[in-house]
């Protein structure tokens, strides 16, 4: 089960990211990048994990703008892979790439 599962996310991973690279028409949503996505084991709903370009202000209108596009992304996700259920999309932004740069820093500082 656990490797049907990781095949499931990396496939709605690359179905969000792809329909992300194309363009979007809202505006408040600036570079993003999908980092990873957890589905549920009943298929029901995705944790996507996005990683944002730019400052808190920039984040919070692209996370907005990301909210609000969820419907088209499901949709994509829906057309382009064949499952019984099309899991509900939310977006949580993913801080660990910022935490790793910051300990990066800090064992820089060290040095």
């Amino acid at each position: 089960m656990a490797d049907r599962m990781r095949r499931v996310n990396e496939a709605v991973r690359e179905v969000v990211s792809a329909r992300l690279a194309e363009g979007l028409r809202d505006p408040r949503i600036g570079f993003v990048t999908v980092t990873s996505v957890d589905t549920s084991p009943d298929l029901r709903h995705a944790r996507v994990y996005v990683s944002v370009l730019g400052d808190d202000e920039e984040r919070g209108a692209t996370m907005a703008g990301l909210e609000s596009a969820h419907g088209v992304l499901q949709l994509a996700v829906a057309r382009e892979l064949r499952m019984k259920h099309t899991p509900t999309l939310e977006f949580l932004f993913d801080e660990s790439i910022e935490r790793g740069m910051r300990i990066t820093e800090l064992l820089g500082d060290e040095e």
